[in-house]
């Protein structure tokens, strides 16, 4: 026999390296074929529900950082929830109809114009099943439990009839209407867009000042050559110019300059200003007048003479640029429009759908691309002496977000959902929603508070049809007999069955209508808004699954969705039912490259989720969520991925040496109750419940950071730096039975299946690998539950009193660094240690009641009086004093510890006396055998 068989030295099989992305894929197919997840859900019947509503991703393309990051936090909250005494069901789901699917098949070749809509549909059908398919795949792959096999689809028919349900209670409400006024319209789609569909870029615009001669002064303005100074960013609009807005409450000044006989009217306080940007060196100011004065004013079209243009007042007029003076144009934008409509302007729209001017713009701008016709636009004013400057300004300005062109305002027939008459119910039902992080509710609050009417028309074929049909006099015919009988249709047929039929065979059996004496309806071809899709999904999917509830307790995703789905199903919820579709809303960041910009695949600074789980497995990539705060914008980079699994590694060793020195510990029969565990054993336990405490209440915070941080601390600190950092005196040298050594491995056995269990949500490849080498009852970790919060006697003193000793302890560990930077020892097991105590010191290392020796492992230990100390001892707070000197006698050569009475019994010469009376106990046989060298 050798020495070290004497040593109780930890064995397991379970590996240092984990060998993460064949595992892990191997593990998922087990958990699949064991249908854990359905496991989970029989275990959880009864239990209180708690529903995360999953937000649908768009089906097209592979998922990105950012839909991991999404899908990855959502996993921890079921998980956890679902662990934690709660019936927790997860049904992911995708958003399926829309513009960018149809775009997918326009560059594939196929021509929508040229089928009928249904063929084209058709090929939507399958491309948007395809790319659920495969985004599914690389969802679980990153290890999200839910019910894969049913998830929920914006174009399954029972989703559509919830749908087509909703738009007709809306209907009832009186919330749903027809009106032509400006709408986000995308030229490059075809098609009327909602807010949440355009993105922000810089553009540079031509900024005009020009003049309009004024030809009705209404008593106030001299009708002879005096010209109204009128100031525009879309000189493409100036054919379609019906007015003039001005601010009541601001002064106008009636100048008129040197050289010039033309008078002018300018707001007064811009007048020095635009004067020096005009290049009027020489003016006099004739007179100046209220904005109110001036209501009424006539001036001549500057492109038509024919046309007259109505001076009104506004309040959207500003101070800050311009001429005080704006340039009005109803059918282009949204003030111009309000205003517009309040004085009975018409709503004059001389652009189609692609952007071009119409015949009604006049022959010079007939067939002209909008953005083309600015410069005839300038150059029409500059032939006419009216330009009195331009100047390119740059701003900020919408994009479709989908084709990356500018969209414009535009006036058309829409159907449109209004804001306005719910809006306060809506802004109430705001308050009864928890918002993490809290400005979420300052955000959707004026988000609702300042939004028009939704538009919820769509110039396109691959989307839900708007269940509406029109009599012989061109009446909209929306009823609940009629929205009900669709949507009858649309769950038994699918919504193709619209595209199918003519409206005749889409109507009830029998249906008539005054307005139709004939009996001869025709149907509408717009389809809805897509965020009218998912923005129903509160009915389509929460109300309609029964193991679902409505309202959902919490909806988690990016930030963007305050103007997207979290508002959309908050006014669609509130339409219905009165209520917010929610409880709770968690919004998180975007995900960018290192250096702060966005992942774009033209810039090729994206990383995938793939490429990192194919190097370094998954559970990297959710560990690395844990890692980063979420809730604003996150920085990725390829060496975030490298440090977090080295914090993995860390994590993984630790649980290696745990289970390898509790390998011979059986629960059941070894376990020490906790009135008889040593007394740094009962703190670790009181750590360790306290621990527990912490991180439940941080996922039940949804505040992964933190949880992250205290898991690693307690890893790294706790354990490693500190209880493990000991025990192998204890579990190594000590005999195997004996109480200390079991005392040990109970407070080791319960941190493992803690950890274990706390970690399943973030780790559950790694948890389930661990649980294998636990004696637990459950086949799988993911079917146990949450450890429960133990409390102890005495366990605020314990820890109060051990807390103390820890802040002793960094005196110590300061006293031997330094004593080892002086080349007086090498570690400390070579070191004797004299502490010289203050009263109240002494008396704290009598309450714990310890073997203070090996908690600070040093081979030998000196106590005495802080009066007794001597001068060259370093006082720390006048706490404790602290000598380090070398070990007196010779090293063990089983402990490595230095004893002076190493070779006290004659039988182990090479012994220190503890050894001796271990090894002469557990092995008698080597007193006379000896051992092999």
């Amino acid at each position: 026999m050798r020495i070290k068989d004497t040593l109780n030295l930890g064995k397991t099989k379970f590996k240092m390296r984990g060998n993460l992305p064949v595992k892990e894929a191997e593990r998922q197919k087990a958990w699949e074929e064991n249908r854990v997840y359905q496991l989970r859900q029989k275990l959880n019947e009864g239990k209180p529900s708690f529903v995360l509503h999953d937000g649908p991703p768009y089906a097209n393309g592979d998922i990105h950082m950012g839909h991991a990051m999404n899908k990855i936090s959502k996993d921890f909250i079921v998980r956890y929830k679902s662990m934690n005494g709660f019936r927790a069901p997860y049904v992911p789901g995708w958003d399926t109809h829309g513009l960018p699917i149809e775009q997918k098949l326009t560059q594939a070749g196929y021509d929508r114009k040229k089928m009928s809509p249904n063929e084209f549909r058709k090929l939507c059908h399958e491309y948007a099943l395809k790319q659920v398919n495969k985004q599914r795949e690389e969802f679980k792959r990153l290890g999200v439990s839910g019910d894969w096999d049913n998830p929920y689809l914006t174009l399954k028919p029972e989703f559509e009839a919830a749908e087509i349900r909703v738009f007709g209670k809306m209907a009832e409400k009186g919330l749903i209407y027809r009106g032509k006024k400006p709408v986000i319209w995308s030229w490059s789609s075809e098609s009327a867009m909602a807010e949440a569909e355009v993105e922000y870029h810089d553009i540079t615009s031509p900024s005009a000042f020009y003049a309009e001669k004024v030809i009705d002064g209404k008593g106030v303005l001299d009708e002879d050559n005096t010209y109204m100074v009128v100031w525009t960013t879309t000189p493409w609009t100036i054919p379609a110019s019906e007015g003039i807005t001005i601010d009541a409450s601001f002064d106008y000044s009636v100048v008129q300059t040197e050289g010039d006989n033309r008078k002018f009217v300018i707001a007064s306080e811009l007048l020095e200003k635009d004067a020096e940007l005009f290049g009027w060196e020489n003016y006099k100011t004739l007179k100046i007048v209220k904005g109110q004065e001036l209501e009424g004013v006539l001036a001549e079209h500057p492109f038509d003479s024919s046309r007259k243009i109505l001076t009104m007042l506004g309040d959207f007029v500003t101070i800050d640029t311009g001429t005080g003076l704006v340039h009005t144009a109803p059918g282009f934008g949204e003030d111009d429009y309000n205003v517009g409509k309040k004085y009975g302007l018409d709503i004059f729209v001389d652009v189609d759908n692609k952007g071009y001017l119409t015949k009604e713009a006049g022959e010079d701008f007939e067939g002209v691309f909008y953005d083309d016709a600015n410069e005839i636009s300038l150059n029409k004013l500059k032939e006419k002496n009216l330009l009195l400057k331009y100047m390119p300004i740059e701003h900020s300005y919408p994009f479709d977000w989908r084709t990356k062109k500018p969209v414009i305002y535009r006036a058309t027939p829409q159907w449109f959902a209004s804001v306005d008459k719910i809006r306060d119910q809506i802004l109430n039902a705001i308050n009864d929603v928890d918002f993490k992080p809290g400005w979420g509710k300052k955000r959707l609050y004026n988000m609702i508070r300042d939004r028009g009417d939704w538009v919820i028309s769509r110039q396109r074929v691959w989307g839900v049809p708007l269940p509406i049909f029109y009599a012989e006099d061109g009446t909209p015919i929306i009823t609940k007999e009629t929205t009900d009988h669709v949507a009858d249709l649309f769950a038994k047929h699918g919504s193709d069955i619209w595209f199918e039929k003519e409206a005749k065979d889409l109507l009830p059996e029998g249906f008539s209508s005054e307005h139709s004496p004939n009996g001869k309806f025709t149907k509408e071809n717009d389809i809805m808004d897509v965020w009218f899709d998912s923005g129903s999904s509160h009915q389509g999917v929460c109300a309609e699954r029964d193991n679902l509830t409505y309202p959902a307790d919490v909806y988690l995703e990016g930030s963007d969705q305050y103007r997207g789905w979290f508002n959309s199903s908050l006014i669609t919820s509130v339409a219905f039912a009165g209520v917010a579709p929610y409880k709770q809303l968690v919004s998180q960041g975007f995900t960018l490259d290192g250096k702060g910009h966005k992942m774009s695949k033209s810039l090729g600074n994206t990383i995938a989720p793939n490429d990192v789980i194919k190097k370094m497995g998954a559970e990297i990539v959710r560990l690395w969520v844990t890692s980063v705060d979420t809730s604003a914008d996150v920085r990725v980079s390829m060496e975030n991925f490298v440090k977090i699994s080295d914090s993995y590694k860390k994590i993984r060793n630790t649980m290696r040496y745990i289970l390898a020195n509790t390998s011979d510990f059986d629960p059941e029969n070894d376990s020490v109750e906790f009135e008889d565990l040593s007394s740094v054993d009962k703190y670790m336990l009181v750590k360790l419940n306290k621990f527990v405490k912490d991180v439940k209440a941080d996922y039940d915070n949804y505040d992964f950071l933190n949880l992250n941080k205290k898991l690693l601390a307690f890893i790294n600190a706790d354990l490693s730096a500190f209880y493990l950092d000991f025990a192998k005196d204890v579990l190594y040298i000590d005999s195997e039975n004996s109480l200390t050594r079991r005392s040990m491995q109970t407070v080791l056995y319960k941190v493992a299946v803690a950890l274990t269990k706390l970690m399943t949500p973030i780790l559950p490849h790694t948890t389930e690998e661990i649980w294998k080498f636990l004696k637990e009852p459950e086949e799988f970790v993911q079917l146990a539950e949450m450890p429960e919060v133990v409390h102890y006697d005495n366990e605020d003193e314990t820890l109060d009193n051990w807390n103390q000793f820890m802040s002793l302890r960094d005196d110590v560990l300061k006293a031997l660094e330094e004593a080892r930077n002086a080349k007086l020892i090498g570690k400390a097991s070579e070191a004797k240690l004299s502490l010289y105590l203050s009263k109240g010191t002494q008396s704290l290392f009598d309450k714990l009641d310890a073997n203070v020796r090996q908690v600070l492992m040093v081979s030998q230990l000196h106590l005495d009086s802080i009066e007794n100390a001597p001068a060259d001892a370093e006082n720390f707070r006048d706490e404790v004093a602290i000598k380090v000197e070398n070990a007196d006698g010779k090293v063990c050569s089983r402990c490595r510890l230095i004893k002076t009475d190493v070779g006290s019994d004659k039988d182990y010469p090479e012994f220190c006396e503890r050894c001796a009376n271990i090894v002469r106990t557990d092995f008698p046989e080597t007193a006379t055998e000896g051992f092999e060298d």
